[in-house]
């Protein structure tokens, strides 16, 4: 006999990462180089700024973290412009959007998302017995009008990933700006722009300016992707102190590591890395789409460090193929598209090899 768990957990289909490389070269026995495009990380790793500053840190580990986050949220107030009581830490900005859930959501309340958006946005739900509200995309993004008339008075939370996650599509400032205008003070707009810096579309809308009117909006951002340091599962939020004085109360403890804190601060401030990786990505994608359109493949254009690939039948014996190849994609089927998979940018030789694993597949 075991206590029998809450009735909401047995919906709950648990989150499945991309595969790491150490996995897969296992199961499979794979010699060779292995590339992993599974997870969006930055090919390049992390600041060199911020290796040396973590490097000099180790000496300090025996230490408990600095439980504020003080010099963090400060550098992050000076490049945001911004209070530092409007910024939150989280162990990866999905622990924030847990906190929101925690924080906000009652079996008799609801939370508002797209069908193909970051599917941690309905576990969280799940996982506090809340309400899933869930709209159909529009062309492989959200449709905000249905999003804006799907919120109701038990409406508390609504998510929009700009860019999406597994699409890579964006919503543009007009249509952000016509449901803005539609959110009731009732409802709390949880944007998460985790790929923003890859973002150099003039259209993409300004979430700050909402939070500079003290609208309820929270904007996520993190240290995984474009900084490199996703080892490390640092991301941040900024929002309305009265908000976050709330969501704050569903904190752990220590939960930013100290050696996580010193490194992002550092990488915070490596404006060259991030233009290099913005490039690679760029010069990656572009190869990519050229590649895609000679195997006859569909893909969705994406403003992220990742293509969505549609094969036009089930996904999975392409993605076993790759992995055989030593290639790491990512099945996207949870997502709602069973026939594609999720391919992150690497470096011109890993894209090389996802191209070469394919042709010799398909």
């Amino acid at each position: 006999m075991f206590p029998t768990p809450k009735p909401n957990l047995a919906g709950i289909r648990p989150y499945k990462p991309g595969k790491p490389i150490e996995e897969v070269v296992r199961e499979l026995k794979l010699r060779g180089e292995v590339v992993k495009l599974a997870s969006n990380e930055n090919p390049l790793g992390p600041s060199p700024k911020a290796v040396a500053a973590m490097r000099a840190a180790l000496k300090g580990m025996q230490l408990y973290p600095d439980d504020s986050c003080f010099y963090l949220k400060r550098r992050l107030a000076q490049k945001f412009a911004c209070g530092e009581d409007q910024i939150i830490m989280g162990n990866g900005s999905v622990e924030i959007i847990l906190f929101a859930a925690m924080a906000y959501l009652t079996p008799a309340e609801s939370a508002v998302m797209s069908d193909g958006a970051f599917i941690m946005y309905r576990i969280a739900t799940q996982v506090v017995g809340g309400q899933i509200v869930s709209t159909p995309m529009k062309n492989y993004t959200h449709d905000l009008e249905a999003m804006a008339a799907a919120i109701t008075p038990a409406t508390r939370l609504v998510y929009i990933a700009n860019p999406n996650n597994p699409t890579g599509t964006i919503v543009r400032k007009a249509e952000f700006d016509r449901f803005m205008s539609r959110v009731p003070d009732s409802a709390l707009v949880i944007v998460d722009e985790a790929y923003r810096e890859y973002i150099t579309d003039p259209d993409y809308p300004d979430s700050f300016q909402y939070l500079a009117r003290g609208r309820n909006i929270m904007i996520l951002r993190t240290f995984s992707k474009i900084y490199g340091l996703a080892g490390l599962r640092i991301g941040y939020g900024f929002s309305r102190p009265e908000i976050l004085g709330d969501i704050a109360k569903m904190r752990l403890p220590f939960n930013v590591s100290r050696i996580g804190q010193i490194g992002a601060e550092a990488a915070v401030d490596d404006t060259a890395h991030i233009r290099r990786s913005v490039r690679v990505t760029d010069e990656g994608k572009r190869y990519l789409y050229d590649e895609l359109q000679k195997l006859g493949l569909n893909y969705v254009p994406s403003f992220a460090n990742f293509v969505l690939v549609d094969f036009g039948r089930d996904s999975l014996s392409v993605f076993e193929s790759l992995q055989r190849k030593g290639v790491i994609a990512r099945p996207i089927r949870e997502y709602g598209f069973p026939n594609a998979l999720r391919v992150s940018i690497g470096t011109e030789p890993q894209n090389r090899k996802l191209v070469r694993s394919l042709k010799a597949i398909l």
